[in-house]
């Protein structure tokens, strides 16, 4: 009997429980229209035009990131060649041909090169970091100057003299010798175009030519930032 009491009990305050929150929610939302019901009462058509507003709002405006922008406008002119150092060689080459330690003959070829070594900046390695916005000044940070491109001018350098000895016994390398002599001309060239600072040059020339590209695209304070050259980039 006692169980069966404290089961009644248990339906009643269950059910007792089902019915209030049933009231609780059925009042929640009749407090709701009417609370919607006296603000439409009050203002109208203005309740209404509220309404539409907030569903018919104008999106927002897309950001632009200015800093992408620039590095897309810079990086447009790829490899920045801004210095660029020619020099005439005279290179001497030669090669014996030998017996055990006996020198039967030799060979030499005196060539005369025109080279040409181009230095710059790489601004393809440009990206937003290297950007910064200061109020209303745009400041920009260069990769490092670097050499671009060494080469000789092959229509203008020339075989001076090409000479086999005595008797001809010299052996017969004029292609070897020339591609020797192109080889050691690159290296005098670019040890030339180092020791005369290009790479300095080139830094120099490419503050000024990125810094009035910037201009030319409608930023009007600008701030280029140069780069010491890498380690090892000028042998």
């Amino acid at each position: 009997m006692r169980e069966q009491f404290q089961k009644r009990q248990i339906i009643s305050i269950t059910s007792w429980l089902v019915k209030n929150l049933m009231l609780m929610s059925t009042g929640g939302m009749v407090l709701i229209a009417l609370l919607l019901g006296i603000g439409m009462w009050r203002s109208g058509t203005r309740f209404f035009d509220g309404i539409t507003a907030i569903f018919n709002a104008p999106p927002a405006k897309p950001q632009v990131d200015v800093r992408s922008l620039v590095v897309s406008q810079v990086r447009g002119a790829s490899e920045l060649t801004t210095a660029v150092f020619t020099m005439e060689a005279v290179v001497p080459t030669r090669q014996e041909r030998k017996i055990g330690q006996y020198t039967l003959g030799a060979t030499t070829l005196l060539y005369i090169a025109y080279g040409e070594v181009r230095a710059g900046v790489d601004l393809k390695e440009l990206n937003p970091n290297n950007v910064t916005i200061v109020n209303d000044t745009i400041q920009l940070q260069l990769p490092p100057p670097r050499i671009l491109d060494s080469k000789i001018d092959v229509n203008r350098s020339s075989v001076y003299d090409y000479d086999r000895g005595f008797l001809g016994l010299g052996p017969d390398t004029a292609p070897q010798l020339q591609s020797l002599a192109q080889q050691e001309t690159l290296k005098k060239i670019k040890e030339a175009a180092c020791k005369g600072n290009l790479l300095a040059q080139a830094n120099d020339r490419a503050q000024l030519v990125v810094e009035k590209l910037l201009n030319t695209a409608g930023y009007k304070q600008v701030v280029v930032k140069t780069q010491s050259p890498s380690p090892g980039s000028c042998l």
